[in-house]
């Protein structure tokens, strides 16, 4: 009986194996052919093999399951594809261990194909067929989903690398037999992974070195926002939509290596395609790009004289090296800017400032590139992102949700953000570099964001404190009592301040409120004459409106023309104040109430001290201003020793000269003396010949 069990018995896994281990064949020979009295040692061989067998799978099934325990997120399909991919390849643990004994017990565990509930029985003794044999799981190929998470309820096994074996597949096929309504129940369609808008915006724009969630291989895929093309190679759903699909052959080597070079080659054929797309796609974009950038009305028309001489300037060779005539330049800007060329002209005045003050300013930012801003990340990201919707939100070139334009001014705004640690990002800075957006390319309009906030001086007012804002909405205030005493008494009388109105104007310069005309032309006359340009503006608006404004009786009214009805008030009205800005000059009184605002704000100060604190106060002023002399003594003695060499230079130069001109004399007197021993020779000649001869300076003459 025990014979006749062993030779039914089959293990699970060796259905294919054409040949039986060499140990078991032993026992099969022995067992037939070998007298009654082996078959007790036999007997007594297995049952210590066993045991010792049971002892070491224990022990190692104790040391496996605490780990698994321990992660709480081991994939089962992996560990069913490695167990059953081991089991078709080589023996198992139990088998290793049990080798040559194959009328073990276990083998009667299997009593018929469909007995699950014995299966699981065997799982105490062989941890590695646990997941197997689970109730809850259901057997089928995994689907492509990229990255698709494993749930509770639902399990997809990964397919063997090689055919189970007979046993095996008719397990399978009996369990899903049994349990095929409740698998197709729990099974969910296969669903793509889609970025959240979120995960959108942070994969676009958030990080200077665009990432991805998905494998590397994926990585251009997830740049475009797209799924890549599927290999086909990757492992396709066994269940259809009709029901499981039949095995396909196994591919040779040969055809799995045509099919690599197959997809590799459209592979290739689709990122060229896509490169040359994207380049079409920009030169398209820069096309449009520039067209919605210069969709605005000009101010003051550009005459076709007007726009020769700025050509003919832009076109001049070397003109970063040129200094031209200021009051050409400031003749030309008042005439008007052509809309075409307002950025290069832009970049033109800030190469003349350059040439005029060959010192730069002591506060100059570190010369970091553009493109090495862009890799880093900034603190001040969720404020940028904020107001990027509030810039220019009907403009068409920033009106798009991170579109062309946003993502461009936000990149501007990060990299000086990163390049300034000090004023960092500051609301209205955005409306400035759009302005500048508008009208050059990203880098350029980047460069000439820094030159505005550190040369011209504009980013003092964008500082944390403030301060130099408060001094420049009292110099406003000294402007219009000087120049409009009654418009100043009207607004004093209704408790009207200037930072009730005139804070968004010099924060945007007057991005904000007035048409992109408008602004453009405060911008030619900001590269022109600095931030005195900003004052000029709100004092001739301000005047010019001054009998409208006096029609108002109360604070509301008041304030409402002066924000909304005043930017809108007409393309004539807007030139006339643009012309009156070229002819005023109020450089010294910003000068002077600049240092009126300081005396009386230490004034204040010290009417609030005693002392003591007033003598600390002076010491600390006293030692401020020896250090200034100290500084400025040591710039006299630069400037000193540049001039000695000068000096020396140029007497240098004065002898040079001298000796030249002495040295010119002493050839003009050689040559003169030369001249007149020819002349002499020629006579002599003529008189003995009787022919005379023309002089070599009779010669010349004659030619």
């Amino acid at each position: 009986m025990y014979e006749e069990k062993q030779k039914d018995h089959v293990h699970v896994g060796e259905a294919k194996q054409t040949s039986q281990p060499p140990a078991e064949n032993a026992v099969n020979e022995v067992s037939s052919s070998a007298p009654r009295f082996r078959l007790d040692m036999l007997k007594n061989k297995a049952k210590r093999s066993l045991t010792e067998s049971f002892e070491s799978i224990l022990s190692r099934g104790s040391k496996a399951r605490g780990p698994l325990d321990s992660s709480g997120s081991v994939d089962l399909d992996s560990s069913v594809s490695n167990t059953l991919s081991s089991t078709n390849k080589e023996p198992s643990l139990c088998e290793k261990e049990k080798d040559g004994l194959p009328t073990l017990p276990i083998g009667s565990a299997v009593k018929t194909s469909g007995s699950v509930g014995d299966l699981s029985s065997i799982t105490e003794d062989c941890p590695v067929d646990q997941s197997v044999t689970l109730p809850q799981q259901s057997f089928r190929r995994r689907a492509n989903t990229l990255s698709h998470l494993p749930t509770k309820s639902q399990e997809s096994l990964a397919p063997v690398e090689t055919s189970p074996s007979v046993p095996q597949r008719k397990l399978m096929s009996d369990y899903e037999s049994k349990h095929s309504q409740q698998a197709a129940d729990a099974e969910s369609p296969v669903r793509t992974r889609r970025h959240s808008w979120r995960q959108q915006i942070f994969l676009r724009v958030a990080t200077p070195q665009k990432a991805c969630d998905s494998p590397s291989r994926y990585d251009d895929y997830c740049e475009l926002g797209e799924l890549p093309p599927r290999s086909p190679l990757e492992p396709v759903c066994e269940d259809g939509p009709f029901g499981p699909v039949k095995e396909e052959r196994k591919r040779t080597p040969h055809e799995l290596r045509e099919l690599w070079k197959k997809a590799i080659i459209q592979q290739i054929l689709l990122l060229r395609m896509e490169k040359e797309n994207q380049k079409l796609q920009a030169s398209e974009n820069n096309l449009q790009n520039r067209r919605l950038k210069l969709d605005y009305e000009e101010i003051t028309p550009c005459l076709k004289d007007v726009t020769l001489i700025w050509e003919k300037m832009l076109s001049t060779p070397g003109r970063s090296k040129i200094k031209f005539d200021v009051e050409k330049i400031h003749s030309a800007v008042a005439q008007g800017v052509p809309r075409h060329h307002r950025g290069e002209i832009w970049k033109f005045l800030a190469e003349q400032y350059h040439l005029k003050h060959q010192f730069p300013s002591k506060q100059q930012p570190k010369d970091t590139p553009y493109k090495e801003l862009l890799k880093q990340l900034t603190s001040q990201q969720h404020a940028i992102l904020i107001d990027l919707g509030r810039t220019f939100p009907t403009h068409p070139y920033f009106s798009a949700q991170l579109g062309a334009g946003q993502l461009s001014l936000y990149n501007i705004l990060k990299a000086y953000s990163l390049l300034d640690q000090e004023v960092g990002y500051c609301q209205g800075l955005s409306f400035v570099a759009g302005v500048l957006l508008l009208h050059m390319s990203e880098e350029d309009a980047f460069k000439m964001l820094k030159f505005l906030m550190f040369d011209m001086g504009l980013r003092k007012q964008y500082r944390p404190d403030m301060t130099i804002l408060q001094i420049q909405m009292y110099q406003l205030s000294r402007l219009l009592h000087d120049y409009h005493r009654d418009l100043y008494s009207h607004l004093e009388e209704h408790e009207i301040g200037p930072s009730l109105y005139a804070a968004p104007w010099f924060l945007t310069m007057f991005a904000s409120q007035f048409p992109l005309g408008f602004v453009s032309r405060v911008f030619d006359m900001l590269f022109l004459q600095g931030s005195e340009a900003i004052f000029k503006v709100a004092l001739s608006l301000l005047g010019s409106h001054k009998p409208l404004i006096l029609q108002h009786e109360n604070l509301e009214t008041i304030v409402d023309f002066i924000k909304s009805t005043l930017p809108n008030l007409g393309l004539v009205q807007m030139e006339k104040t643009i012309s009156q800005v070229f002819e005023m000059d109020i450089a010294k009184q910003l000068q002077a109430y600049e240092v009126e605002y300081h005396v009386l704000q230490d004034e204040l100060i010290d009417s609030s001290l005693n002392d003591n604190q007033r003598l600390d106060k002076l010491e600390k002023a006293n030692s401020s201003l020896r250090k200034q002399n100290f500084d400025l003594l040591e710039e006299l003695q630069v400037a000193n020793g540049k001039i000695q060499n000068l000096e020396a230079t140029v007497e240098v130069l004065l002898t040079s000269e001298g000796k030249l001109k002495q040295a010119i004399l002493t050839l003009e007197q050689e040559r003169a003396a030369l001249l007149k021993a020819l002349e002499e020779m020629q006579k002599k000649i003529g008189d003995t010949d009787g022919n005379p001869l023309l002089t070599r300076q009779e010669h010349m003459d004659a030619d």
